[in-house]
């Protein structure tokens, strides 16, 4: 790997790829640019087939879609956590938003869908984050994440690429190359295949077109 300083979370947190208020902040619910074209479902239908049921977006943006599915799904508890407080404007009816990295936040009850659109993007430790969102699962809850493989190295540079993907299935989840998309079904127990080292904020545009997080780990 070219010598570098790899930044902590703390630090990515407040680099200007991270920390921005832009990420997230028109898509709806459904359509061109929707959290169901890019989840590959309908949350609403997901979840309207289950009683008291619960979601949580991690990197919600502005929380435009979770504010679209609260006036749908009277009942449902909404919970959107976002770095930047940047969110719609209230009323917020049913809906809970969080402004804390999703890192370090702690969630106050188990989820029957864990959603992150385009989020893992901009977080450091995302196979941590992967971990943790699986744990955060009811017994057959549904977890789903956009997830560029490419933008996980390993120390010297390389990607991990199709060794990751592997181990990531070999652990439970099931990863889409060609939609980079990456998800489990059911709560489970998992812990990351390689140690965090920290993330590169300069790594430049990813498949998006964005600016994007590049994360470092020791096999």
């Amino acid at each position: 790997m070219k010598e570098k300083r790899l930044l902590t979370d703390a630090e990515l947190a407040l680099s200007s790829v991270v920390a921005n208020n832009v990420m997230n902040r028109l898509r709806g619910l459904a359509g061109v640019n929707s959290y169901t074209k890019e989840l590959g479902f309908d949350p609403v239908a997901f979840l309207a087939a289950r009683p008291d049921a619960a979601w949580l977006d991690l990197c919600c943006g502005s929380g435009n879609a979770l504010l679209q599915a609260a006036a749908v799904l009277p009942g449902v508890r909404i919970v959107g956590v976002d770095l930047v407080g940047y969110f719609a404007p209230p009323p917020h009816h049913g809906v809970e938003f969080v402004e804390s990295s999703v890192t370090e936040w702690e969630p106050p009850c188990t989820f029957d869908l864990i959603t992150c659109v385009h989020g893992l993007h901009y977080v450091g430790d995302k196979l941590g984050l992967l971990a943790k969102a699986a744990s955060w699962l009811t017994e057959d809850g549904r977890f789903a994440a956009d997830l560029d493989l490419a933008s996980i190295r390993r120390e010297d540079g390389r990607p991990a690429g199709r060794k990751l993907a592997a181990e990531l299935s070999a652990a439970g989840f099931e990863y889409d190359g060609r939609r980079r998309r990456v998800g489990c079904n059911g709560r489970r127990e998992a812990r990351p295949p390689y140690t965090y080292l920290g993330a590169d904020a300069e790594a430049g545009p990813n498949y998006t077109g964005q600016p994007a997080v590049m994360s470092y780990y020791r096999d």
